[in-house]
């Protein structure tokens, strides 16, 4: 069995991406690792950051994001696609550079591969989320947060990523790569897939304010393009506000031993809100409006899973190993 690890990253040092953490965290599950490295702004050192792993698995293949014709963040499934097929694996892991695996999980997830792996049923292995909030020390498992999403697929010509490169379809017809086929729910289906009990951690809302500020900018261009982009963010704020914590739960786990390092860069402690009210200048996130917050105590108290959520996959069973 060989396994390939893939994903896509343009200027991760400017924009406070993990890129180099979410490579190191899946490096030892892989016998190679292939970087789609998207041309970045000028200044930006997001190559040197992934040398200086030091890893032969690594290849990285130089692209350039092609806005104009893969707009509302197709661009972003285009360049997994990009680096998914220069995999030759059996199995695909795939990590978003803003994401990590803790290596307490490695061993479930090789030993998932290794059983699932002459069960052609299988397409694609499941994983849950957790995701940070404005610090390392909170997380959100609300209603609008999406709970599981697929991050190892089988090495299948017929698999691409689809929209924004949240998760993949498998595409009965031949794929012609154009933005209507990332977005279109014809012509494809959802993987067949077994659930894990592994989670993915979820960084990308754990930025110093105005980089959160920054990040955000740069999602609107490349779903908008820059004209429109302009238009719709021209009052955002330089520094994002997270607004109040204090009924985020709390994690009282531990992060991937790789991710030590940018831990001890959070130094934003006191930008964040700890208590009191959301401030009625801004628009509330969604997860702090009445309609969610409702339905995310209904989900917690009586149901136990999410309730009216899309969710991209065909759950075949839940692994028992």
């Amino acid at each position: 069995m060989r396994v390939s690890g893939f994903t896509f990253v343009k200027n991760a040092t400017q924009l406070f991406i993990p890129a180099k953490e979410a490579i190191a965290s899946v490096l030892p599950l892989v016998d190679e690792f292939i970087v789609a490295l998207g041309k970045g702004d000028a200044g930006d050192q997001t190559r040197a950051e992934i040398e200086s792993l030091q890893d032969p698995k690594i290849r990285i293949i130089e692209t350039e994001w092609d806005l104009a014709n893969y707009p509302k963040n197709t661009v972003f499934a285009r360049e997994t696609d990009k680096a998914k097929e220069a995999c030759t694996g059996d199995w695909l892991v795939y990590i978003q550079c803003d994401e990590a695996i803790h290596e307490k999980y490695h061993e479930t997830i090789r030993s998932a591969m290794e059983r699932y792996h002459d069960d052609r049923e299988v397409e694609g292995l499941l994983f849950d989320y957790v995701h940070f909030w404005g610090d390392f020390d909170h997380y959100h498992d609300g209603h609008t947060w999406y709970r599981r999403e697929v991050r190892i697929i089988r090495n299948d010509p017929k698999i691409h990523s689809w929209k924004d490169a949240q998760s993949f379809r498998y595409y009965e017809e031949d794929f012609d790569y154009s933005y209507e086929a990332y977005q279109s729910k014809e012509g494809n289906r959802k993987l067949n897939v077994v659930a894990l009990r592994a989670d993915v951690y979820h960084y990308g809302y754990v930025r110093p304010p105005h980089l959160m500020s920054a990040k955000r900018r740069s999602n609107s261009r490349s779903y908008h393009g820059a004209q429109k982009s302009e238009e719709l963010l021209k009052d955002l704020p330089t520094a994002f506000d997270y607004g109040p914590m204090q009924h985020i739960p709390k994690f009282e786990g531990t992060h991937p031993a790789v991710m030590k390092n940018w831990l001890v860069r959070f130094d934003w402690a006191d930008q964040l809100q700890l208590t009191g009210g959301v401030n009625p200048e801004r628009l509330k996130h969604k997860h702090e409006r009445t309609k969610y917050r409702l339905i995310t105590w209904f989900e917690r108290t009586f149901i136990g899973h999410p309730i009216m959520q899309f969710e991209n996959f065909n759950i075949l069973r839940k692994d028992k190993g």
